[in-house]
């Protein structure tokens, strides 16, 4: 099996502890001094030789990648020139593995995901394969644990339980918190974590005749990427692929069509998507209502004398290294506290962290992104 890695993001959601030039995958987020993608590969080891496995990323980070990935083959990493969204990274990806070994089967698992048990998910990925040698484009979902907003659902064919493949009849986008709550108590509803497996051809000919657009310029890329000629035609096809989410281009209208299926898990999985769940995953705390956020590079792990809390409840602390952070009559708010910036949030308005990187750019105050 080949792996695929896609390694994007612009550091929206994590900002300022993620920016655009690194990204929440260069981070040890991880409960240990390893990044995300560190973690990543270390969990790839069993299912693909070093050899087999892509990181698909921007120009801004290939050298991060490199140097957190030292065994990775450097003709192994796929630079992008410019972010087109999922679908274009994946789809090069396939083409270029397709051309080295046109019969593989492939997997895609985001660079920025945390999974805590291992060996559960070495067996899912499994019978994904299994689904894969079939001809399923195979999707891993999620086990819900709670109604959840921020993710997408996969109504399967049947009530969902674990290890067994079926059909996966539509994909739901961000619901609201009542169908969300509805999704999960039916049985029949797993999150979307963008996690794919498929044999290369069956993927390139369902993109072909489904979104040629995309298709076309990648096929042709991957033609000249071993050769002289793949930065010319890189540099002159890459701009004119639209943007575009794989699930939106392939895996939604191929659902429809009865071609997706999906295999559960319950892995321990979490897509460190805010620092609502970057503190369930890394929070110590400080009083009974205040977390402390510990990450490699600013606080040490379970030091939290530098917060002090008076009168303060349900508030979730990144402090930065060296410097005290004092809480004072303040509730249901997120502190996060850089050596250049300070974010101070809602802890409901966490989705809107994003809205700030626009407002620094309207500010002309780039540098800070």
């Amino acid at each position: 099996m080949h792996v695929v890695v896609p390694a994007g993001g612009s550091g929206t959601r994590l900002w300022p502890l993620s920016r655009a030039s690194n990204p929440k995958f260069l981070h040890p987020l991880t409960g240990t001094r390893n990044s995300l993608l560190e973690a990543t590969f270390a969990r790839l080891e069993p299912l693909a030789t070093a050899d087999r496995v892509y990181v698909v990323t921007g120009s801004a980070h290939s050298a991060g990648v490199a140097r957190q990935l030292p065994s990775l083959p450097v003709e192994n990493i796929l630079v992008e020139p410019s972010a087109r969204d999922s679908c274009p990274a994946i789809a090069l990806a396939a083409a270029v593995i397709a051309q080295r070994d046109p019969d593989a089967i492939m997997a895609s698992f985001a660079a920025d995901h945390l999974i805590r048990d291992t060996a559960v998910f070495d067996r899912v990925v499994g019978k994904a394969v299994e689904g894969a040698e079939q001809g399923y484009l195979m999707t891993i979902g999620i086990t819900p644990t709670r109604p959840e907003t921020g993710y997408g659902y996969l109504r399967c064919s049947e009530p969902v339980e674990n290890d067994r493949l079926q059909r996966v009849l539509e994909f739901k986008e961000k619901p609201s918190l009542d169908v969300a709550t509805r999704y999960v108590d039916s049985g029949k509803y797993l999150w979307n974590a963008s996690m794919f497996v498929w044999r290369v051809s069956r993927f390139l000919d369902e993109l072909t005749a489904r979104r040629p657009d995309v298709a076309g310029p990648v096929l042709e890329i991957a033609a000249s990427w071993d050769t002289e000629d793949r930065d010319e035609v890189l540099q002159r096809l890459w701009p004119t692929i639209p943007k575009v989410a794989v699930e939106y281009a392939v895996m939604e209208p191929a659902a429809e069509d009865g071609l997706v299926a999906t295999v559960p898990g319950d892995f321990g999985w979490s897509d460190i998507g805010d620092f609502e769940t970057l503190a369930e995953v890394l929070g110590t705390e400080v009083t009974d209502s205040v977390i402390s956020i510990a990450v490699a590079g600013g606080t040490e792990a379970g030091d939290d004398r530098q917060i002090v809390s008076v009168d303060s409840s349900d508030v979730v602390v990144l402090p930065s290294r060296g410097r005290a952070v004092a809480l004072v009559g303040v509730k249901d708010l997120i502190v996060v506290d850089t050596e250049d910036a300070v974010l101070v949030c809602k802890r409901d308005r966490v989705q809107d962290i994003k809205k700030v990187i626009s407002g620094l750019r309207e500010n002309n105050a780039e540098r800070f992104i």
